[in-house]
């Protein structure tokens, strides 16, 4: 089998607050929410159709965890959603309380906005050319 990143931790605050909003804004999918033990699940979220990477949401469970909430990269975007029409998704987005910080924007490699999750992480919204 080729290598490939299966999975990214984002912190989150809570479980099941996490998994609204990437459901309901996002339209994302729970793809996997087994209970660990201990207040530990394993949650894999991320776009329905999608056969890659997933979110796995890690609820903080210590203090310095808990600071990095929302700025994982420093205020960088962090995570970049594909998508094959972007006007369908933002437009989707937006009555979901998803805040668009940077307006579409037509680059080289295609339409891209930025936008902020529930904790203020960066992500680009991309249809590339």
């Amino acid at each position: 089998m080729p290598q490939m990143i299966a999975h990214v931790a984002l912190v989150v605050r809570n479980y099941d607050e996490a998994i609204a909003f990437y459901t309901r804004a996002l339209g994302f999918r729970v793809f996997e929410d087994t209970d660990l033990g201990g207040g530990k699940r394993w949650v894999l979220v991320g776009p329905p159709d999608s056969q890659s990477t997933q979110l796995l949401l890690a609820q903080a469970a210590k203090p310095e965890q808990a600071s990095r909430i929302g700025n994982q990269t420093g205020g960088r975007v962090f995570l970049f959603l594909h998508t094959d029409d972007f006007w369908r998704d933002y437009k989707a987005f937006n009555p979901h309380g998803v805040k668009f910080v940077r307006e579409p924007k037509e680059e080289t490699y295609g339409t891209v906005a930025v936008f902020e999750d529930i904790y203020g992480n960066l992500w680009d919204l991309i249809q590339r050319k």
